[in-house]
């Protein structure tokens, strides 16, 4: 769903007629969806819908699952994600951060330094004041900036989770999907997040997945409902919150089913 009244360098992403297939299994029913750059996409919807399997496809993750096929086209800048590009750059430029933290086995440094050291995208000596700006960017530093060189396993799972934002900013994406980030988190761990997800839109363009609803109510610009692989309908969050256009999406804010 492309506003007409933008011109199309106001988006990141355009999506148009995106199907998904499971072997002969339809996970995404024809989807069209524009991402506007610098701004926060809340996906919500019940479990089934669809909403991760839409984040992967974007960086092209379901390459990994066998058995999946996509039609359509996903326009990263103009270009089609689902045709034949450089996946490796791609996921450099599109990063992710899942529900489970996943710290690596190494100290905090090393994991905020991982990527760029295997992209080679920066010099040693530049290292330092990358991994400062990124545990930064997370709204990590003040917590660790004197513990760099533990094991990131000895930080709590609000901080883990920080950490995995931090290592995904190392690499400078350009877009960052955000799979319920906060599912197994507390609420003052979240709250950082979210803090930091709004400093972050200033720089990046940002897709939440969210199961939290308050959640994509505080923190997204414009929000879209999934039901069963299709795109309900999208708008501005205030508006939809508000009075949204299909009677499914009031039911499933309101609670009456999901």
């Amino acid at each position: 769903m492309v506003d007409e009244r933008r011109t199309h360098t106001d988006y990141k992403f355009v999506i148009r007629d995106l199907t998904l297939f499971y072997g002969e299994k339809r996970i995404l029913n024809s989807l069209d969806l524009s991402v506007r750059r610098n701004e926060i996409l809340g996906i919500i919807g019940p479990a089934n819908s669809g909403k991760s399997t839409f984040l992967r496809t974007l960086n092209r993750m379901i390459d990994l699952t066998p058995l999946v096929r996509a039609e359509g086209e996903a326009l990263l800048d103009g270009v089609n994600v689902l045709g034949n590009v450089d996946v490796h750059f791609l996921r450099r430029r599109v990063g992710i951060v899942f529900a489970l933290p996943l710290p690596l086995p190494l100290s905090i440094f090393d994991n905020v330094a991982y990527g760029p050291r295997r992209h080679r995208s920066v010099q040693r000596g530049e290292l330092p004041d990358l991994v400062e700006r990124s545990l930064q960017a997370a709204f990590l530093w003040d917590e660790v900036k004197d513990r760099l060189h533990e094991p990131a396993m000895n930080l709590s799972g609000g901080q883990q989770q920080r950490l995995c934002i931090a290592r995904t900013l190392a690499v400078q994406p350009e877009v960052i999907l955000f799979d319920e980030p906060c599912s197994g988190l507390d609420p003052i761990s979240t709250a950082r997040v979210e803090d930091a997800m709004r400093v972050l839109k200033e720089q990046y363009t940002l897709i939440l997945v969210t199961n939290l609803v308050a959640q994509a109510s505080r923190v997204s610009d414009r929000t879209a409902f999934f039901l069963s692989g299709d795109l309900v309908e999208v708008d501005e969050t205030e508006q939809m919150f508000r009075k949204p256009s299909d009677q499914r999406t009031d039911d499933y804010i309101a609670g009456r089913f999901g």
